[in-house]
């Protein structure tokens, strides 16, 4: 059940499933209060996350989620959760009116909606259906042109609709309103509205990331550099991507964090000499051939996204049996020491 401004939302009528998906997506996204919202989201200056190299008690604490991943944090322990390096993923705020319990996903394929939000509301319930959450949807972009062959705009037609962002906010915001739970929509910052051109017409999404002040529930926009995109940075990267061939991850966000002991818990992911061949072959393209190959939105993706691709390739060449970086398979386990970093257990 969705809410708007605190107003029960209803949407459009329509005839298919897929046109009722839509016509609720594209609802939202002409409310003038949301509107109005994701304008002023965008004009926030972005806070940049790094740790210094001077860490202190009294220094932040955040939780950062990696594509796929998911964390539910406590604001007893975790100050900011958050996400970047979104192109075509959507960023996902789910937030305990009540106790401000605050789950945050980075959302990558409308395969793992459904469940995904299951999982994020496990721990954020509290075991009744009366409690009401404030949410927030930043990114995707407008990854294809919204103009069709023959004219007509998507508000008129959807049935040729194709891209990446579409469908992933379709399916969150009509899982949303499906829901018996009551969801209180307070930012919706994605396609049209996460879209800026360049001089020569191509899109990028006008915002990458973001981070939840979990105290407050305040969210503004926000990147991460590769030293507070922490702990276990490589090996998390490696595993969203052989998640993707792991059944067992099927139709889920991947778990990382630990919301009552505030530790990440790596589950062991198994990589093969496939992964291994694979890494080895890629490593000879150039820059240019990889963005081609790997991503999504080649002319979107940040500055440093060939170079990730890179560095994880390198670590399955060094390390290609898995049983190595989970030595009798155990999870790989950090805490958060006295200075707020994350040390291995």
């Amino acid at each position: 059940m969705i809410f708007v401004d605190g107003v029960p939302f209803s949407r459009h009528s329509s005839s298919s499933s897929q046109g009722m998906e839509s016509d609720i997506l594209l609802a939202l996204l002409e409310n003038p209060i949301l509107l109005s919202v994701s304008n002023s989201l965008k004009a926030n200056p972005e806070r940049k996350f790094s740790v210094s190299e001077e860490s202190s008690p009294e220094r932040p604490k955040w939780v950062y989620i990696f594509q796929r991943e998911y964390a539910t944090v406590d604001p007893v322990f975790v100050d900011f959760v958050g996400t970047d390096e979104a192109t075509t993923c959507v960023g996902l705020v789910i937030r305990n009116q009540r106790n401000g319990m605050t789950s945050v996903a980075h959302m990558d394929s409308p395969e793992i909606v459904e469940m995904g939000l299951s999982q994020m509301l496990s721990l954020l319930v509290e075991g009744s259906l009366e409690a009401e959450f404030d949410v927030h949807l930043i990114g995707g972009y407008e990854d294809i042109s919204l103009q069709h062959a023959n004219g007509s705009t998507v508000s008129e037609s959807h049935t040729d609709l194709d891209g990446y962002s579409f469908p992933l906010c379709s399916k969150i915001v009509h899982t949303l309103w499906a829901r018996e739970e009551k969801f209180h929509i307070q930012t919706i910052c994605v396609l049209g509205h996460n879209t800026r051109r360049d001089s020569d017409g191509n899109a990028f999404p006008f915002l990458n990331g973001f981070m939840v002040e979990t105290k407050t529930g305040i969210v503004i926009p926000a990147s991460f550099d590769r030293s507070s995109r922490c702990p276990d940075e490589i090996v998390r990267r490696i595993r969203v991507s052989t998640s993707y061939d792991d059944s067992s991850w099927n139709g889920k966000l991947l778990e990382t964090y630990d919301s009552v002991t505030d530790r990440f818990k790596i589950a062991p992911c198994l990589w093969t000499l496939r992964q291994y061949d694979i890494a080895l072959s890629l490593q000879h393209y150039s820059d240019s051939e990889i963005l081609s190959i790997c991503s999504t939105s080649p002319t979107a993706e940040g500055p440093d996204f060939v170079d990730n691709l890179r560095r994880k390739w390198n670590y399955l060449i060094e390390h290609p049996h898995w049983i190595e970086t989970f030595p009798k398979k155990q999870p790989r386990i950090f805490s958060r020491s006295s200075d707020g970093r994350w040390r291995r257990c």
